[in-house]
């Protein structure tokens, strides 16, 4: 009998949830960085909205603005979707990293520091693209920092802070702006443009060649001026990728426009002046693909001549900033087998 009553008291002990539950290990409450994650990155709709501050939700349903935001609760499941390999850290020095095998390129954004201060916790994070296992160097390098709040026991997003880094004294830097310069210089010099008036013969310093009064193509597109506006460009990207982290790089020249809104939006950035986002700009066509990802973490632009590309040159380049040539004056050229530009 009392080995019975032993077992009837196991067994009422082991099938009594709530004598476990007391005894269960409580679960951890979740970290700002995990919210941060959870937000941005989670394959559960909703998420995003989850941890918006609940004033910044109300203000966005009177809007009827809530809705469509529910699309940046599902961007690791885009990103999956289009082929990169997505990874994301609750702790460490990397938050997330994406590797496209493909191409061989990989981008990383960092955790810098971590400020956990109260009912608020400061992330700042930094931004790594390689190609090759390679560091792609760039002349600005974008910082954010995402402040996080708790509230009703959940962390919201409360304030976003981006700051762009422009290491005037870095070695590196300066030989970089340096080359450049010199470089075009060297092609004013080469290509100078040449101007043949009716009347007047050859301007001193110009060739000739031309049919009288017409000014020849390379003043109306040379190539010092398709350098400077591809330039333009890659610093309009780079200003824009870290304004909409959401978005990252743009493949619409139209994005980067400079007139038109009261206020910069990821529409119409304000960073090139309209004529350059039309798309042909001093007699050359340029254009912008290969944005792949969401956030888009690559591009491609490309600068070509437009009419007879007799005599002038392509260009190229991405995200990593480095510019190429050919001299067939065609992009896939410049693509596959560019010459670097100095």
């Amino acid at each position: 009998m009392r080995q019975i009553a032993v077992a009837v008291i196991l067994i009422v002990i082991l099938s009594s949830p709530s004598l476990w539950a007391k005894n269960a290990t409580p679960e951890a409450p979740q970290t700002a960085r995990q919210a941060l994650l959870e937000m941005f990155f989670s394959k559960e709709p909703g998420t995003f909205l989850k941890h918006l501050p609940a004033a910044t939700r109300a203000t966005l349903e009177k809007s009827g603005a809530l809705a469509g935001l529910q699309q940046y609760s599902l961007l690791a499941g885009q990103l999956h979707a289009q082929g990169n390999s997505l990874q994301t850290f609750e702790t460490g020095t990397v938050l997330l990293a994406t590797d496209d095998t493909k191409t061989g390129q990989k981008f990383e954004v960092a955790v810098d520091n971590d400020s956990l201060h109260g009912d608020q916790d400061d992330i700042e994070l930094s931004f790594h693209s390689y190609k090759d296992n390679q560091v792609q160097r760039t002349p600005f390098m974008p910082r954010i920092v995402f402040s996080m709040k708790t509230e009703a026991g959940i962390w919201t997003l409360n304030d976003i802070a981006i700051t762009i880094n422009l290491p005037l004294a870095d070695p590196d830097f300066l030989k970089s702006i340096s080359d450049k310069m010199k470089a075009s210089a060297a092609a004013a010099a080469v290509a100078s443009p040449r101007i043949h008036v009716q009347g007047m013969g050859q301007v001193p310093g110009q060739g000739g060649g031309q049919i009288p009064g017409q000014i020849a193509a390379r003043t109306l597109g040379g190539d010092t001026s398709a350098l400077a506006d591809l330039r333009k460009i890659l610093t309009a990207e780079t200003i824009y990728f870290a304004a909409y982290p959401t978005v990252g790089y743009t493949c619409s020249l139209s994005d980067l426009d400079g007139f038109g809104a009261a206020e910069p939006n990821e529409h119409q950035a304000m960073l090139i002046s309209s004529g350059l986002a039309g798309g042909k700009h001093q007699g050359y066509a340029f254009s912008l693909s290969r944005c792949a990802g969401t956030p888009a973490v690559s591009f491609r632009l490309t600068a070509t001549p437009i009419g007879d590309a007799s005599g002038r040159r392509a260009f190229c380049t991405d995200q990593s900033a480095s510019i190429r040539s050919s001299a067939d004056g065609n992009a896939a050229t410049c693509l596959g087998s560019g010459t670097p530009v100095r």
